[in-house]
């Protein structure tokens, strides 16, 4: 009985500590995305996206695009490529977690704010991305994303570069011309 007992015990400690291992070799792999999205997610570096506070299911979506290269990045293919469902479920809760980034410093130019919320509207880019642009279900956060970022974002999908996992993006950018997508950017960059 005391044998059974005191196996049972190192057994359960056993995999306690392999859980915890499991949790560290994950926030690692957070620790690691954040030598390129920035400190807590905020990016700091040009045409990279902040992952900080990113809708969950998103961020789960785009990880296995990239992990069974559906999307291609050579950045991003290889360090996901071992990822589990279950790393990838973590590192998605865990990005949703973190607070937004803030926007930039800049005074913001009023004028050109209204004039590019306006298009957003008209566009219906608040109906997926929500009126605060937040995000909702697989749909992303776009809410204080970098300017350049945004901007790199939107042509891709309009010259068809870049592919989602639904075609509306497609669909949405093609009647917009390239200063108007310069105009969104800005908006969705400013947005307090």
């Amino acid at each position: 009985m005391r044998y059974a007992t005191k196996a049972g015990l190192i057994t359960a400690l056993w995999l306690a500590g392999a859980a915890s291992a499991g949790a560290t070799d994950v926030s690692e792999k957070l620790t690691a995305c954040f030598g390129c999205h920035g400190p807590n997610g905020q990016s700091q570096i040009e045409n990279l996206p902040s992952i900080a506070a990113q809708v969950p299911a998103y961020s789960l979506i785009q990880l296995v695009m990239f992990r069974d290269k559906l999307r291609i990045s050579d950045a991003m293919n290889d360090p996901a490529k071992d990822l589990s469902d279950s790393d990838i479920q973590w590192l998605a809760d865990a990005l949703a977690a973190l607070p937004p980034s803030s926007p930039p410093p800049d005074p913001v130019d009023q004028a050109r704010f209204e004039r590019a919320r306006s298009l957003a509207q008209q566009n219906h880019c608040d109906v997926c991305h929500r009126p605060d642009f937040s995000g909702q279900q697989t749909v992303p956060r776009l809410a204080d994303q970098r300017e350049d970022y945004l901007l790199k974002s939107l042509r891709e999908y309009k010259s068809g570069a870049r592919h989602a996992y639904e075609p509306i993006m497609l669909e949405q950018v093609q009647p917009v011309d390239d200063p108007q997508l310069v105009e969104v950017s800005y908006y969705l960059a400013h947005i307090r």
